[in-house]
């Protein structure tokens, strides 16, 4: 079991920057990657950006040299830095843990945090 709690979310105003925290605990071992996807109004949740055994990372199309994702093995904590922020952006980021393809390759969410971005 993972669990998994976000912050950092609010209001900012296009341009801003934001900086999501995702802290993880329980079998924090188990985990090959974390991420942070979105769900905006009236769409389908996609993935924003994914960093894989601390290391690795991928962005999509749409974010790439905006956002960065990093993450504090210390802490057991997965940031995400949004700079130039635009109102496409404004959604509910979900923090996401997926276990070891041995294990199965499980996903655990958390309760998400919204980012809204005024124009």
């Amino acid at each position: 079991q993972v669990q998994l709690v976000e912050s950092g979310g609010g209001l900012v105003k296009a341009g801003g920057s934001l900086r999501l925290s995702c802290a993880a605990s329980g079998s924090i071992s188990s985990i090959n990657a974390m991420g942070w996807y979105r769900q905006a109004p009236g769409k389908q949740r996609e993935l924003v950006a994914i960093i894989i055994r601390g290391d690795t990372t991928n962005y999509a199309d749409s974010v790439k040299g905006r956002f960065t994702i990093s993450s504090d093995n210390l802490k057991n904590t997965v940031f995400l830095q949004m700079n130039s922020l635009e109102p496409e952006d404004t959604g509910v980021y979900y923090c996401n843990a997926q276990l070891l393809p041995a294990l199965g390759g499980v996903n655990y969410w958390g309760k998400g945090t919204l980012v809204t971005v005024s124009s």
